[in-house]
């Protein structure tokens, strides 16, 4: 959960990147996922990283750590009330996904996919 003072940065059409939250004397950018993002700096410094930080890796394949192995999933919702998942579909409008709600910030079970994770194609 975000805490009040957190400050919510917004590139310029108006979509949230992250925030900006106190750190000591300094700020800390926190991206959508509620990762940290960088060493805190000072204020215009984290604007600047969260900016270039961006938002396009929300469109990447993700890889859910589930106790039978790793599944490669989409993100369908992120917001800090929670993230929502789904198994990859490969763009078939009626394959059959399973949907998993998660937490915020993003667990680690929740990382990027890598490429030597399992092949869903070859599976």
């Amino acid at each position: 959960m975000l805490s009040a003072d957190a400050t919510p940065h917004r590139r310029a059409d108006r979509e949230i990147v992250g925030w900006i939250v106190p750190a000591g004397d300094l700020w800390q950018g926190v991206d959508v996922l509620g990762r940290t993002v960088g060493e805190p700096a000072e204020w215009l410094d984290v604007e600047e990283r969260l900016e270039e930080w961006g938002i396009s890796f929300l469109a990447d394949a993700w890889t859910l750590e589930l106790p039978e192995g790793p599944t490669r999933v989409r993100l369908v919702e992120v917001t800090p009330d929670g993230i929502v998942v789904k198994t990859e579909d490969f763009g078939a409008i009626d394959a059959p996904t399973t949907r998993y709600d998660l937490p915020w910030p993003a667990p680690t079970t929740l990382r990027p996919t890598r490429a030597d994770d399992p092949n869903p194609f070859f599976s």
